[in-house]
């Protein structure tokens, strides 16, 4: 049965997204679910971020920490981490959104079934320059263990909700990239949890030119380095792993 007293802990670090964070925001706020709570972790972003978070200062719910230093998503995220109380915790980038229903029918989702983890479809809007295309909404695997993800890397970070007591010690590695993907390996691998699928879409992903996201070259390289360090892949499971999630990013995202 469906108990609306279970509280959410939002996880949302920011770095300089201050044309999308209101959107990001007020898509939490306008949530149909209403027993959250978001925690903001600014950056120190030197946008019009810090202007655009004041109009929040009077939300019980909503907690900002403004860093006196930039130390990267993993910092954030596991501030945050560190933060939270709840019975789950779910994360939203600051230039991504959420639909209105995305926590109330994702969470039901886990409690009827009983699962730990969780994540959904998803829109991704390619920004280059001044222009944006919609892509057309992913159609993810229904579930994902390990040995799958390290072939298609396709959970996205904005879509997951996680039972917080699962997660235990596992935090995010201070890494200039992927350090979501690591994340989610060292998640799937050290708990042995399937990560399961609500079948809906839940969120728009906005993928910026020049933003980390949009790297290819050097994620892919990035990926050889961090698959071999921190996952103890051998030569021949990291090519399989780098060609297969290589070929996933195409198929969804283009060549762009």
């Amino acid at each position: 049965m469906f108990k609306k007293n279970k509280t959410i802990d939002i996880i949302m670090p920011n770095y300089n997204k201050g044309k999308f964070i209101t959107e990001a925001v007020n898509s939490v706020i306008n949530q149909s679910y209403k027993n959250w709570r978001l925690f903001i972790i600014d950056d120190n972003s030197t946008d019009e971020s810090k202007k655009k978070l004041k109009q929040y200062r009077k939300k019980k719910r909503i907690k900002v920490f403004y860093l006196k230093k930039n130390k990267g998503p993993a910092y954030c995220r596991n501030l945050g981490l560190k933060k939270s109380k709840s019975n789950f915790v779910a994360f939203l980038d600051s230039d991504d959104y959420w639909y209105k229903n995305k926590l109330k029918l994702q969470l039901k989702f886990m409690l009827d079934n009983n699962y730990a983890f969780t994540f959904t479809d998803f829109t991704p809007i390619l920004f280059y320059k001044k222009k944006y295309k919609k892509l057309k909404i992913t159609d993810i695997e229904k579930e994902y263990t390990f040995d799958k993800f390290i072939r298609n890397s396709s959970i996205n970070t904005s879509t997951m909700i996680l039972k917080k007591k699962e997660i235990k010690n596992i935090r995010f590695k201070n890494l200039e990239l992927m350090e979501d993907y690591i994340f989610k390996c060292d998640l799937m691998r050290k708990t042995r949890i399937t990560f399961q699928k609500f079948p809906q879409s839940t969120a728009i992903y906005r993928i910026i030119n020049k933003s980390r996201s949009s790297k290819k070259i050097n994620n892919i390289y990035t990926l050889w380095k961090i698959n071999k360090k921190y996952n103890n892949l051998n030569f021949f499971k990291n090519l399989i792993s780098l060609i297969f999630i290589s070929f996933n990013s195409l198929k969804k995202y283009g060549f762009k």
